[in-house]
């Protein structure tokens, strides 16, 4: 499993240098045990922006809605095959992040789909997430 995991958060680094190198340089101000967390978080975060911002001439609301559920089971489940959501589960199980902080951020992702204006309580609720 140790092979797995190491794996599966090396993909998330790959995918956090490929994205964003000036963040990729600020992670390595951070102590050595919190890198792989970070890459985990923003490997997450990440494809879950490119459904959004990316994926056009798919059903981005299907893919938002798949990544919803298969992120949600793999925190319960503690393991999953892909490995963006393996690492990020790990990280998620490991720091008890809370799981109301993920429903918030992927809420938002599921609001840039169709809005482009938001009430005043519309923006702090994209915001928050």
């Amino acid at each position: 499993m140790n092979l797995y995991n190491e794996t599966c958060f090396e993909c998330s680094k790959i995918i956090t240098n490929k994205y964003s190198t000036s963040f990729s340089k600020g992670i390595k101000t951070f102590a050595k045990r919190f890198r792989y967390p970070i890459y985990a978080v923003y490997g997450f975060v990440r494809y879950a922006d490119e459904i959004v911002d990316t994926f056009h001439g798919f059903d981005k609301e299907l893919l938002i809605s798949e990544f919803r559920k298969v992120t949600f089971e793999a925190i319960e489940r503690k393991i999953s095959l892909n490995p963006v959501l393996q690492s990020f589960q790990e990280v998620v199980n490991t720091y008890n992040i809370d799981l109301h902080l993920i429903d918030a951020f992927l809420k938002s992702m599921e609001m840039d789909l169709d809005n482009t204006a938001y009430s005043e309580d519309g923006y702090k609720e994209y915001i928050y997430g």
